[in-house]
């Protein structure tokens, strides 16, 4: 309100100054009730829009770091195509011109247009086998076992559905247009839901391998099955991420992936469900200690959370710092300062704060894990963060947003399955396609070969 429509209404008569002033007010309680509802513990995407604080503009300059070397296209290894250009006249003033006396190259590298698909005519010839008395066929590894759509294809769009997050009705799109091939949205996923059940044993043998791992990350996201609310795990490492979607976000799906006792190191939240598996050592995430202090700064001011919260930071910061000097510290020295940051927070969780329920809070929590905060100043390879697990789960939260994600159990399936499997061969550094492709004649051959041999047993 503004100093002019203020004075408007005290100019009003009694009566009516009055009621614009019970108006107001009772907006203004309504704003601050709704102010009061939001906690500092509230997840960001349970806060509305409108209560967020705006976020400042980045001082981060865009582009590479003074000093550093710059980047540019490399100049391709072979020319496919040698083109010369000419002119007869000015562009300039159109004056007739003649005999060249200067020229420079330019490399340019374009994708070729695609006139219309190619289909290629496959010719099975059958033989006669005098052992297993019947006519056998070679296995077409290009396609999947009768359909019509070429395999590459099949990879090709799930590659962009489930890694790079296209939805399926932009991917049909792409096809008419780029590609000028003609499919239905329904084709495509009742494709992938094949190529999916085809390499299934893969993702599994995936599942094995995580188990198996001696440092792994986890980390837990909401899903959506035709309405539902379901959840989608991570686990992953260097080299492998095995995604689940269930309805469950509790520690049955931990036990199922990793066993009762994991016997590893296990990097994850605060979440309790992974309270309820052992495992050789567990590293709690530093990340999610630093926000839950930004959150509670906002709403409390006292000095006995100021103290706690400034003890806490400086501790983590130290922990930090001193696992990056470790190769230039001796190994004596080393465990010294180890030892002092284990005295250092066994001091901070003795101390009364005179009842503060946000430092309560912390206090409890850090007392229930003590023991899983330095973790990685006693293993190599270890990371104080969760941020490997958060950043694999990352593309799958842009993808929920645009593909709505899944409207049936087979078509969560589908999702994990070919998510694990172009995450993995990402994370290993190979073409997500053409691996899945590999695999997927493989497992073509594969089932043929043993078809054949269950009836010759028979």
């Amino acid at each position: 309100m503004t100093r002019d429509e203020a004075k408007a209404i005290l100019e009003l008569p009694e009566a009516e100054a009055i009621d614009a002033i019970i108006e107001l007010a009772e907006k203004a309680e309504k704003y601050d009730k709704l102010l009061g509802t939001v906690s500092p513990t509230t997840p960001s995407g349970m806060t509305p829009p409108y209560l967020k604080q705006p976020r400042g503009k980045g001082k981060k300059r865009p582009g590479r770091k003074g000093g550093h070397p710059g980047t540019s296209r490399p100049r391709p290894d072979s020319v496919d195509h040698c083109m010369e250009h000419t002119l007869d006249h000015c562009p300039q003033c159109h004056h007739p011109v003649s005999n060249p006396i200067k020229g420079y190259p330019r490399y340019v590298e374009d994708i070729p247009p695609i006139e219309k698909p190619q289909v290629t005519k496959h010719i099975l010839r059958g033989y006669w086998c005098p052992r297993c008395k019947k006519t056998v066929f070679p296995t077409l590894t290009d396609a999947l076992p009768n359909a019509v759509i070429g395999l590459r294809l099949v990879v090709f769009t799930a590659w962009l559905h489930y890694l790079v997050g296209v939805s399926v009705n932009n991917i049909v799109k792409i096809l008419s247009v780029l590609c000028r091939f003609k499919i239905s949205a329904g084709g495509l996923t009742q494709s992938w839901a094949r190529l999916a059940h085809l390499l299934e044993p893969a993702y599994k043998e995936i599942g094995e391998a995580i188990s198996q791992s001696g440092v792994l990350n986890a980390d837990e996201t909401g899903w959506r099955l035709n309405g539902v609310t379901h959840w989608l795990w991570c686990f992953t490492n260097k080299t492998l991420c095995y995604y689940v979607i269930t309805r469950s976000r509790g520690s049955p799906v931990i036990r199922q992936i990793l066993g009762s006792v994991f016997k590893g190191i296990l990097i994850c939240d605060f979440w309790g469900a992974y309270n309820k598996i052992a495992a050789l050592a567990k590293q709690r995430c530093f990340y999610h200690l630093f926000t839950e202090m930004v959150k509670v700064d906002k709403a409390n001011r006292s000095s006995n959370w100021k103290s706690f919260r400034k003890k806490l930071k400086r501790l983590l910061k130290d922990a930090i710092r001193l696992s990056q000097r470790k190769d230039q510290l001796g190994p004596e020295k080393y465990q010294n300062l180890k030892r002092r940051l284990y005295l250092r927070l066994e001091q901070l969780l003795s101390v009364d704060y005179d009842g503060d329920k946000d430092v309560k809070r912390l206090l409890k929590r850090l007392n229930r894990h003590k023991d899983e905060l330095f973790t990685f100043l006693e293993h190599d390879d270890v990371s104080p963060y969760n941020n490997h697990a958060e950043q694999q789960i990352r593309n799958p939260v842009l993808t929920r947003k645009v593909s709505q994600q899944n409207r049936s159990a087979e078509g969560a399936k589908t999702q994990a399955i070919l998510m694990t499997l172009f995450r993995t061969a990402h994370l290993r550094g190979n073409n997500p396609i053409e691996v899945v492709l590999a695999l997927a004649k493989a497992a073509i051959a594969g089932s043929a070969a043993e078809e054949d041999s269950l009836k010759l047993a028979a």
